[in-house]
């Protein structure tokens, strides 16, 4: 497997979740994190998960640089 770039979640409130995307003909939910405001999820992109869904609000750290989701509320 080639290696990839890790990216960065940074919860900035309560109760965020991130949900991994399989890759394949048939993209389905994989799994799923739930991270509290200050808790950080360092993750990377593998051969099983091709995308990953952040809601609420977050700062994503990535080699491209920082994007932030909205809260939910």
């Amino acid at each position: 497997m080639a290696q990839t770039d890790y990216i960065v979640i940074e919860a900035e409130e309560d109760g965020v979740q991130l949900i991994g995307l399989t890759r394949g003909t048939d993209t389905k939910f994989h799994h799923a994190e739930k991270l509290d405001k200050g808790e950080v999820m360092i993750a990377q992109f593998t051969e099983h998960t091709s995308a990953m869904k952040v809601r609420g609000k977050a700062s994503i750290h990535t080699a491209h640089g920082i994007i932030t989701s909205e809260s939910r509320k």
